[in-house]
């Protein structure tokens, strides 16, 4: 093609992928993947090439939220037009609407959110129809949408007025639990004669594509932690432990170093009114990469017979923090509370505001118990995060913490509440955290929670 710069697919595409590039008969390709599995680059590379190889047909590109479009799939689709070799001048590339339309056809990609398909449907031209729908991170319709229902009426909503050629391609990492339903929805799917699912992980692709620092980074995590490897490497459904921290063990239990100073101290708190209240210690130690358990305050009213107040506990956590700074000689504490306590929080305001010789920076946590779970296991993995045998609670919790074992036969999961009070609490200090913690972890397991994987 005159538009190409001698690029060979073949040089863009990796060998696995190379047989489905320009085959239009199957009209269903499920593609899943672990990280590096550069499934997105092939689905980016495939969907330019439809808008430049054929002057009658567009195609669209869907995720879920509208506001993940433009950070995602649309610089992907970006990325992909240079990797064909293609001059970007021979498009016009709006982002308000979100569309890449090449100039000599008029053919275009259109980008939407599951929930704007009828608007994007009404601007779509007639005379190009729509003969590829890449559906990015799928998941997403079946954890927040409608799953299979959904994905049956976005197939109605482009398919009319195509006689052949239609392609529908599906992109997502395969979550870790084989009930979930859209592993379920794979299987079903891959009994279908006009369906082809094809699996990657980083292995598949040249090592000179990915570079050694990502291979190094997928056998430290195959060291560290095969069964996460196995996920979050090879895209495997390894299923669900029912103890949820099942790499906790020995050497994470560590006495704190009592010579050690630390600049920061960060606290999660989770508050009980029957139930127990608890605040978890860690210390931020930025010159080894550590973040070591310090100290716990528990008290719970249900077992003492004795419940205490907002203002108690307040008063209980100055206590707390008094002895951990007249230890460690920190500057300042980091305090991320459970976010329903809220009279809890006003009297740790009110008991911190004057009098104390270190600051105090209360936050709400952030309760997405999923990602909390993700990254508190990630920073055990990699042996960033440990906890003191003072934190007498926190250890027992650790070895009972578990999933409801019904919820994961459902495909969800769901932690068991109770005995949770160590755990919520490492959670919140965990997410509060993250944004220094991550840096120790390898890049590519640090953004597995986010939309760049691969």
């Amino acid at each position: 093609m005159s538009t190409m710069r001698q690029v060979k697919i073949s040089d863009i595409v990796i060998p696995k992928y190379l047989p489905i590039f320009n085959n239009k008969k199957i009209k269903h390709i499920i593609l899943t993947s672990g990280r590096a599995g550069t499934k997105s680059s092939y689905a980016a590379i495939r969907t330019d090439y439809q808008i430049v190889s054929d002057p009658h047909a567009s195609a669209v590109v869907l995720r879920k939220h509208h506001n993940k479009l433009r950070k995602t799939v649309y610089k992907e689709m970006l990325r992909g037009i240079n990797r064909l070799g293609v001059s970007k001048k021979k498009f016009v590339i709006t982002k308000s609407p979100m569309e890449i339309t090449y100039k000599k056809y008029g053919t275009t990609i259109y980008f939407s959110g599951s929930d704007g398909i009828d608007d994007t449907k009404g601007i779509i031209d007639e005379d190009k129809p729509i003969k590829l729908v890449v559906l990015d991170e799928l998941t997403e319709f079946f954890d927040d949408g409608e799953g299979e229902d959904e994905l049956s009426n976005i197939e109605a909503t482009f398919v009319r007025g195509n006689s052949s050629g239609f392609q529908m391609i599906y992109l997502y990492n395969p979550p870790k639990n084989p009930n979930a339903p859209i592993n379920q929805w794979c299987k079903k799917m891959e009994k279908r004669d006009d369906c082809l699912h094809i699996h990657t992980d980083y292995r598949d692709v040249p090592v000179e594509w990915l570079g050694q620092d990502l291979i190094a980074s997928a056998e430290a995590m195959k060291q560290a932690d095969e069964k996460m490897y196995r996920w979050v490497w090879l895209g495997q459904a390894v299923g669900v432990d029912e103890l949820i921290y099942y790499m906790f063990g020995d050497r994470h239990r560590q006495k704190p170093d009592p010579d050690r100073r630390y600049d920061r101290i960060y606290i999660g708190g989770d508050y009980g009114q029957q139930n127990a209240t608890t605040f978890q210690a860690f210390g931020l130690d930025t010159y080894r990469q550590k973040f070591p358990g310090l100290g716990e305050y528990y008290h719970s009213g249900r077992e003492t017979g004795r419940q205490k107040s907002p203002s108690e506990y307040a008063k209980d956590l100055v206590e707390f923090m008094d002895d951990l700074h007249e230890q460690y000689d920190n500057r300042v504490f980091y305090i991320f509370l459970d976010p329903s306590a809220k009279g809890l929080a006003e009297e740790v305001k009110r008991a911190t505001r004057t009098g104390l010789e270190y600051q105090v920076i209360l936050k709400d946590a952030e309760n997405d118990v999923a990602l909390g779970i993700s990254r508190a296991q990630k920073v055990l993995s990699f042996d960033i995060m440990s906890i003191s045998p003072k934190q007498e609670n926190a250890v027992v919790e650790f070895g009972t913490y578990e999933y409801d074992k019904k919820s994961i036969e459902k495909g969800k999961e769901v932690p068991v509440k109770k005995g949770d009070h160590c755990m919520d609490a490492i959670r919140y200090v965990v997410m509060g955290a993250w944004s220094k913690l991550k840096r120790w972890l390898p890049r590519e397991i640090r953004d597995e929670d986010t939309d760049d994987a691969e």
